[in-house]
């Protein structure tokens, strides 16, 4: 059976009091339209219709090509934007589903059951309802006495009897495709000056046909049109990961001061204490300490990693690495197994080897840095002339002293020393102890093979 969708996404949103459309506000790290996109896409099999307005444009330039887009002119209501995807839609499905695109926290489940639901209707639509102690501005379900739905009353528009009614309407719709695409033009204008969707309930019962409903549960329901809204969203989705996470083996300390984001990953046996941020496309292996107090963003952390009170973005660590606190790890900075960073230390865009130790207060920008050296506290290599970044590379068993700057481009050998305080400007050979401003050579040391 082929299932198309239909996300409505262009309000004006006022009282989210944004320069931002609404649906492009950030919940979990993702745009709130891309948690509807999520949920739809795991259940349709036609590419999704997003109808745009307000904010068309910016829309567009997140999503790109990934959705079909029908645009809305004039916002004239809900069935006046599911006529705007008519032309991409007809014909091309049995089913269509239909949401508002400020209702991110709907399971692909639910969304699925929905389906299902309507795929058994012999009638031409079935709808979600809620029933909760506040409308939070749902349509009130209307019911015959013998509890078949008669219609649905939109809030701005019902009267004092019918807004004591706690069944709500989600506007959240599967309809049989063929009968949606003959009915939309019945809507007629309303008193509120829009063609709502929820009069095709009604048009469909004086056609003397069945409305099926599915009850969804409050939390699922929880529209966004503010951003007191925006955080109870928030809440709701943290309180999902987190609980996805534990449930696969990973402890956190207070689940409640724990954010982690829709596409991160986690090894179980993995520790979390308290305000550990973990975003974007982050990998975390097995058995890791992190925090408390870190930020980790867009990096693959291995197995086996203590990271306290620091900030990494776009890091890669392998196995067993020890950083912190206060350290920061910058895009393009790799740290292989076994490396320890002190606190107060930044990397970025190096690579350290197995075995490096580096101690606190240093920064290691633009540099190589081999195996089982020692970096002293205070190292800095000067990667920036003005103009350009310089590399700077530090090979196998080099030992900087504390308080070294490093001039790139520049090479320091292996086995090499520098004194404390030096500043290297040229590069030093292996073997070789190097102090002073500028730094220069005071001592070759014997190779093990030497003769004395």
């Amino acid at each position: 059976m082929r299932v198309s969708s239909i996300i409505m996404a262009a309000g004006l949103s006022k009282r989210m009091n944004s320069a931002v459309p609404k649906v492009l506000h950030s919940l979990l790290g993702q745009p709130i339209l891309a948690h509807c996109l999520d949920a739809v896409s795991k259940v349709t099999t036609e590419k999704p219709v997003v109808v745009v307005g307000h904010g068309a444009d910016e829309v567009k330039s997140v999503f790109g090509n990934t959705v079909d887009y029908a645009l809305q002119v004039k916002q004239l209501g809900t069935a006046d934007a599911v006529k705007c995807a008519r032309d991409l839609l007809k014909g091309h499905s049995d089913l269509v589903l239909v949401i508002s695109a400020d209702m991110p926290l709907l399971r692909a489940e639910t969304l699925q059951k929905l389906i299902d639901a309507q795929s058994q209707n012999h009638g031409p639509l079935t709808m979600l309802t809620l029933q909760a102690p506040q409308s939070r501005g749902f349509g009130r379900v209307l019911r015959t006495p013998q509890g078949e739905v008669q219609a649905v009353v939109e809030e701005r528009v019902a009267g004092a009897g019918q807004l004591e009614i706690k069944e709500y309407n989600t506007s959240v719709y599967c309809f049989s495709a063929p009968w949606l695409w003959q009915n939309i033009d019945q809507v007629q204008l309303s008193k509120a000056g829009e063609y709502f969707l929820t009069d095709l309930i009604e048009i469909a019962v004086k056609q003397g046909m069945h409305v099926e409903t599915m009850r969804v549960e409050e939390e699922e329901a929880i529209g966004i049109n503010n951003r007191l809204h925006l955080a109870e969203a928030e809440a709701v989705l943290r309180k999902r990961i987190n609980q996805q996470w534990m449930l696969a083996g990973v402890t956190m300390l207070d689940p409640g001061r724990v954010y982690i984001e829709k596409n991160v990953t986690l090894g179980k046996d993995t520790f979390l204490y308290p305000e550990v941020y973990l975003r974007g496309s982050t990998s975390v292996g097995e058995g890791c300490v992190i925090g408390p107090n870190v930020v980790i963003e867009d990096c693959q952390i291995g197995n086996h990693c203590t990271i306290t009170q620091s900030v990494l973005e776009g890091a890669q660590l392998e196995d067993e690495v020890e950083m912190g606190p206060f350290g920061h790890l910058r895009s393009g900075a790799y740290l292989s197994k076994g490396v320890h960073m002190g606190n107060f230390g930044e990397i970025k865009n190096s690579r350290l080897a197995e075995g490096v130790k580096m101690g606190h207060f240093s920064y290691i920008g633009d540099a190589t840095i081999g195996k089982d050296v020692n970096i002293g506290a205070g190292t800095i290599t000067c990667n920036f002339d003005g103009e350009k970044k310089n590399r700077t590379e530090i090979e196998d068993n080099a030992f900087i002293g504390s308080d070294t700057m490093l001039v790139a481009p520049v090479k320091v050998g292996e086995g090499a020393h520098t004194g404390a305080g030096s500043v290297v400007t040229k590069d030093v050979p292996p073997h070789t102890t190097v102090v002073g401003v500028p730094a220069k050579p005071i001592q070759k040391k014997k190779n093990a093979g030497d003769k004395g």
